[in-house]
């Protein structure tokens, strides 16, 4: 557990880290200056190509880990076994706990898709189309808690979000840190379409 600047947030989450870490933008927030006029309808376009890009980003790692992630994938690719945020919101849910609810999920996702973009840099540092797919879905994904950020501070004044990450696959088998990339990346196609269809709603012009 940590307490630490907004600015120090993006690198933070290049970090492939365990527990828990406080994200404090200061005494409070910054407001305006954060948000760019558009922030809205650029956080409704990044949670959009997130869900539209998920399943394909799941199938081509499938692909790329090979024999037996391909035909046992609902064996070593479920995800019951592994922490992932807890998303219990739902269309009736306030707005604020919806953008909440996000930033855990979408700061989780950002330090998990680091661990697994180290992990296939080593086992399959020739997989360019996996490993493209990876840095743009993290880069999406960087974008997106920025403008939570913003969002929350400007429309909330929440400065102080509790985020628990993920296991680290540090020092891990090769076959270990392949399941566990799978089982995230099945969690997170299960998950991100339940997330888009909740905010977008709560982003759409009023």
């Amino acid at each position: 557990t940590g307490v630490m600047p907004f600015v120090a947030l993006l690198l933070l989450q290049r970090r492939p880290v365990a527990g828990r870490a406080l994200l404090v933008t200061g005494s409070g927030c910054p407001g305006h200056s954060l948000c760019r006029s558009n922030v809205q309808e650029q956080t409704r376009r990044q949670v959009a190509v997130l869900n539209a890009t998920a399943q394909e980003l799941f199938s081509l790692y499938l692909k790329c880990q090979g024999e037996p992630f391909s035909s046992e994938t609902d064996k070593l690719c479920n995800p019951a076994g592994i922490f992932f945020p807890a998303f219990r919101i739902n269309r009736t849910s306030e707005r604020k706990e919806v953008m909440v609810a996000m930033y855990k999920l979408f700061a989780f996702l950002n330090a998990s898709l680091g661990n697994i973009t180290r992990d296939q840099e080593e086992l399959n540092p020739m997989a360019k189309d996996l490993l493209d797919r990876l840095h743009n879905t993290t880069k999406t994904t960087r974008g997106l808690i920025s403008n939570l950020t913003c969002l929350l501070c400007k429309n909330y004044n929440i400065f102080q979000v509790d985020v628990r990450y993920g296991e680290s696959s540090k020092g891990k088998s090769a076959f270990k840190k392949k399941q566990q990339g799978c089982q995230v990346l099945r969690k997170y196609v299960q998950v991100i379409g339940q997330a888009a269809r909740v905010l977008l709603p709560h982003l759409s012009p009023s």
